[in-house]
């Protein structure tokens, strides 16, 4: 505790950092958007070569996976960066199925679990509103691309104050002996 304790200001810029990185994500939506596709754009192209590398290295069965999945994560990576705006709305339809498929799930669990558990329905309503989540990011691939966003944001600054809160909190432990 005592080294935690002395590096508590680390905490605290992690916070701020994270704070002022929600702000932005607010006020600039759009160059957020493109910002996380070119950080997307270059740890798939940076992992694709490693991953080659590693395959042209590696001397097993497993090689010729490993430089497939390498060139397709360069192809990602220049994809990404050739055309930001595909990359994004990719980004978009995998969150969209992923909502409307997890909440498909969910409502199945729920009405399974009905003669087991009680209060199931929380599970079918989280079900239901992940379909309708993922169905609207469908509609409004736009709107949603700009909800993404404000979602980063949010958790941003949110995750930014409970880093400043327990930094000083962390700044308060006793030093042990």
């Amino acid at each position: 505790m005592d080294q935690l304790a002395r590096i508590w200001w680390l905490i605290l810029i992690r916070g701020i950092v994270a704070i002022i990185f929600g702000i932005l994500a607010l006020i600039w939506p759009a160059i957020t958007l493109l910002v996380l596709v070119i950080f997307f754009g270059a740890y798939a192209l940076v992992n694709g070569i490693f991953s080659i590398v590693a395959g042209i290295r590696h001397g097993s069965g497993s090689r010729a996976w490993l430089i497939i999945s390498g060139v397709l994560g360069v192809l990602a990576g220049i994809v990404a960066f050739v055309w930001p705006g595909i990359t994004s709305l990719a980004l978009l339809y995998v969150v969209a199925f992923w909502a409307i498929f997890s909440g498909v799930s969910e409502i199945v669990a729920g009405i399974q679990m009905r003669k087991v558990i009680e209060n199931e329905w929380m599970l079918i309503i989280g079900g239901v509103l992940s379909v309708i989540f993922g169905i609207l990011l469908l509609i409004w691939p736009g709107a949603g691309l700009v909800t993404l966003v404000w979602l980063v944001g949010i958790f941003a600054i949110i995750y930014g104050i409970t880093m400043v809160v327990l930094s000083f909190r962390v700044k308060k432990l006793p030093a042990t002996a």
